[in-house]
């Protein structure tokens, strides 16, 4: 299948590592020109020339952004339309808010999730959707969490604004389809990424016990038997970013192995 991305122009959020960063690796492998981000210029470089050795694509450019300054998201998108004169694909994403229940975090804590985990989505569509409009065309995919369907005990900030993105994106993809803009949300489950593995470790040190066991729990829950990879889970960004997918929109999808038993 063509999925119609070579030459697009895609940004991609918070993609020096993790989810981010896979994502960036498969559009790269589909001749994309990519543009990454995030708040380490260290991390971004050695990402960057990753991604250029693994798929053969020079056409890999990093700007620093941090996702809850918005000076830093406009700085980005400023230099992302003077170079390249518009942009195609977006893909939100960033890392998820302090983990704990609800005594657990305080207003800095809430006002701090808000602006990293919702409000950052809310200025970079706002950012991207008048050169969309423009152009007749584009794609913004919402990275966000298994949350979305099923709520993850211990995770009261993610749980809220997750949420708040679905009915955000939601919202958005209605507004935005007459101009072939696609707009969808996809949550990970358990996916084989940091976030993942600190989640485990405060399991682990809760309850006391090895984290070995904790994951052995965790991947016997999953239908599959085992965490996903996060190339798996970047491959249907892929998909959902490109031109193959024209009708699909306004939805929130989850990779989770088959692990949510919610419908």
């Amino acid at each position: 299948m063509d999925l119609g991305l070579k030459g697009k122009i895609v940004v991609v959020m918070a993609s020096s590592k993790g989810l981010g960063k896979a994502a960036a690796m498969e559009f790269a492998k589909e001749n994309a020109t990519v543009v990454i981000s995030s708040r380490s210029q260290e991390a971004l470089k050695l990402t960057k020339e990753e991604i250029q050795k693994r798929t053969g694509n020079s056409d890999v450019h990093l700007r620093i952004c941090d996702m809850s300054k918005e000076h830093d998201i406009l700085s980005l998108f400023q230099f992302v339309i003077q170079k390249f004169g518009r942009i195609d694909v977006l893909i939100n994403n960033t890392g998820g808010p302090k983990a704990g229940g609800f005594s657990a975090v305080d207003d800095s804590d809430w006002y701090n999730a808000f602006d990293r985990n919702l409000l950052s989505y809310i200025r970079t569509a706002r950012a991207v959707l008048p050169h969309m409009k423009k152009q007749q065309f584009g794609r913004i995919i919402n990275i966000s969490s298994s949350s979305t369907k099923e709520v993850i005990d211990g995770l009261i900030l993610s749980n809220t604004f997750r949420a708040g993105m679905v009915g955000f994106s939601k919202t958005l993809a209605r507004e935005v389809a007459g101009d072939n803009i696609m707009v969808n949300t996809i949550g990970p489950g358990r996916i084989a990424t940091d976030r993942v593995a600190e989640l485990n470790q405060l399991a682990a040190d809760r309850q006391q016990v090895p984290i070995e066991k904790i994951i052995q729990k965790s991947e016997s829950e999953i239908p599959v038997g085992r965490f996903g990879d996060p190339e798996e889970f970047a491959k249907i960004v892929v998909f959902l970013a490109s031109s193959a997918n024209s009708y699909l929109t306004g939805q929130s999808l989850v990779v989770d192995g088959g692990l949510l038993k919610a419908l």
